[in-house]
């Protein structure tokens, strides 16, 4: 008897299920790229070029931070990838472009 148990118990395994088909694991694949572009790439991307457009349009008298967080104004922009920031009376850093970060707002040069 416990031998004719064990023979329907084997007897009676669920059949081999396909395997899935390539398109079936290609939708999820490209949903989820769609949304990590959407919610990551994308923003980044826009945010980086409207940084690169603000840096491009720097004028002097800008006050701007840098990416080691000197906080300055510029005393004059060159034209080559470099701009000569003031950050005290008599102290003047030459610094590359792309190191700001932020530009704050325009200072008014006729301070009281």
């Amino acid at each position: 008897m416990l031998s004719g148990m064990i023979f329907l118990a084997q007897a009676s395994t669920p059949a081999a299920q396909p395997p899935p088909s390539v398109a079936g694991m290609l939708v999820p694949m490209v949903c989820i790229f769609a949304i990590m572009y959407f919610l990551m790439i994308r923003p980044q991307q826009q945010k980086q070029k409207k940084l690169q457009q603000t840096i491009d349009t720097l004028k002097t008298g800008d006050a701007v931070v840098t990416a080691g967080g000197i906080h300055g104004v510029v005393s004059n922009v060159k034209d080559g990838p470099t701009l000569t920031l003031k950050i005290a009376d008599n102290v003047r850093i030459e610094l590359d472009k792309s190191a700001i970060v932020t530009v704050q707002k325009e200072q008014s040069s006729d301070k009281a």
